[in-house]
């Protein structure tokens, strides 16, 4: 890996970290929800698709979004593939995924309009402005999120995605499938990941 800490290394230093390397205090929300830390199985994953796909990635920032964390968790790891620092921010998911609104993945699915979301390797494309304002596109890498593009699915900010939402209600709102994060921190997290970068999200345990 062209990495200063090996994958090893790095996969200790993200593990081992509390809610370090935060996003500029402006950005980041007054109350978060207790931080999540992806599983070593998940990170893994991450890492291995990072170096399945050599020179497809801008390999100084990743981001990893554990499904088997409930919504009101902060499980959108930005993690610094230098120093292995980890950012933890909350980020919803799809509506297909959670169907009674629990809070938690019930289901992955890469099928059109199943409004879920879907898990595996992403790569970061261009920003665009939408209905949610500045965005970011991504590519599905796998069979299992090989639909990315032609559902939409982005990174980008959402009202039901907040601080005060779990205060108010203990679970964020859903997407469509799609990356949403709190509007308050959406700009300096597209900053940070920009074109090329990894994101990776699964689910390795099951919930019943």
């Amino acid at each position: 890996m062209n990495l200063r800490l090996s994958r090893r290394g790095l996969l200790g230093a993200v593990l081992a970290s509390g809610a370090s390397a935060a996003l500029p205090a402006t950005a980041m929300p007054t109350f978060m929800a207790a931080p999540v830390q992806p599983s070593a199985a998940l990170m893994a994953r991450a890492l291995a698709a990072l170096e399945s796909h050599p020179g497809d990635f801008v390999r100084d920032v990743m981001a990893v979004v554990d499904f088997d964390a409930p919504s009101a968790a902060a499980r959108f790891n930005l993690v610094n593939l230098v120093d292995g620092g980890v950012t933890r921010l909350l980020v919803a998911h799809g509506r297909g995924s959670d169907p009674d609104q629990s809070g938690w993945v019930r289901r992955l699915s890469n099928d059109p309009g199943s409004a879920a979301s879907s898990a595996g390797a992403y790569r970061t494309d261009s920003f665009y402005i939408g209905k949610h304002g500045r965005s970011l596109r991504v590519a599905g890498l796998d069979p299992t999120n090989s639909n990315a593009e032609s559902r939409e699915i982005v990174v980008h900010g959402a009202w039901y995605v907040s601080d005060q939402m779990v205060r108010n209600r203990g679970k964020l709102g859903r997407s469509e499938g799609c990356f949403a994060l709190d509007e308050a921190v959406l700009p300096e997290v597209l900053d940070r990941l920009g074109q090329g970068r990894l994101i990776f999200a699964d689910r390795i345990g099951a919930q019943a």
